[in-house]
């Protein structure tokens, strides 16, 4: 019995130690970054992979919260106390004050000062993101219903080729493929590159949004709309519309691999004979459009 005992105590620490090793590697698991799409359970942004998307995460985590925080905790006692400076009981007659010079102009100056606080790293952010570099790459996005287009100029390849989420049943997990965002043909460019996105659309207004490159600009029809990215880190990277743009909004993500300029090169050259000749849903309605014309 006590043999009996001593494995039992035994097998229950073993059990624990395992249980413990096993939180432990859990917890490491979860505090390492996942790049390029979010994770069950995360809270906030993205890890960022471009200098923009950086400057924006700081911009909302370091001036943005802290200022709204502070707004809503200053109103919340301002409430509190209201509620008990003021109550019937304390005040059987209540006064009959109109106005208050100097309270009118401090709500007045005090919300000025804050815009005055939030101004200055936002207009940086809005000259980062309008302000484009000269591009090393360029790529025309045309968001249609339900999938994107993503055409190379010549200079790259003169090639495009339709982007469309894989269906359940071709997704791969062994090769990274995650569900409602794996695509069949993604969009690649080479790592530490200006890259330029021209985006523009074929029938209703779509957004086009890459949350890891701090990039998001609306794919309007008949407007070519610009933004542009560094990445500074290979692997891919997912988006998504972010425009109900009709019922199978929720199913056009968008892929982005970026990868050395050695595998660059080597994918320009395969993507040239494999698109070239290939047809574009793009091309197909632009082409029956044409002839409905004539």
């Amino acid at each position: 019995m006590r043999q009996g005992g001593r494995f039992g105590r035994r097998r229950i620490a073993i059990g624990a130690a395992s249980a413990a090793a096993s939180a432990l590697s859990s917890a490491v698991a979860l505090g390492e970054e996942t790049y390029g799409h979010a994770v069950p359970g995360q809270i906030g942004f993205q890890p960022p992979v471009t200098d923009l998307a950086r400057y924006l995460q700081w911009f909302h985590n370091d001036i943005l919260v802290p200022v709204i925080v502070a707004i809503s905790l200053f109103v919340l006692a301002l409430l509190v106390y209201v509620v008990w400076r003021f109550r019937e009981k304390a005040n059987p007659s209540p006064s009959r004050t109109t106005h208050n010079a100097a309270l009118e102009v401090a709500w007045t100056i005090l919300p000025v000062i804050v815009l005055l606080f939030i101004a200055v790293p936002s207009f940086r952010l809005l000259t980062m993101q309008l302000t484009l570099p000269p591009p090393e790459v360029t790529v025309k996005v045309t968001a249609s219903q339900w999938h994107w287009n993503y055409a190379y100029p010549k200079d790259e390849g003169d090639f495009a080729f339709d982007s469309f989420m894989k269906d359940e049943a071709d997704l791969k997990p062994e090769n990274g493929d995650i569900r409602l965002l794996a695509v069949d043909n993604e969009a690649v460019v080479p790592i530490n590159k200006v890259v330029r996105l021209q985006i523009t659309a074929t029938d209703v207004i779509h957004s086009f949004v890459v949350q890891s490159f701090g990039v998001r600009v609306d794919a309007v029809p008949g407007r070519l709309n610009e933004t542009w990215f560094k990445a500074d880190r290979e692997g891919v990277y997912y988006g998504q519309c972010s425009k109900i743009c009709g019922k199978d909004h929720a199913f056009m993500p968008i892929a982005f691999r970026v990868v050395s300029q050695d595998k660059y090169d080597a994918w320009l050259a395969d993507a040239k004979k494999k698109f070239a000749a290939a047809p574009s849903a793009i091309r197909i309605a632009a082409s029956a459009d044409e002839t409905a014309r004539q």
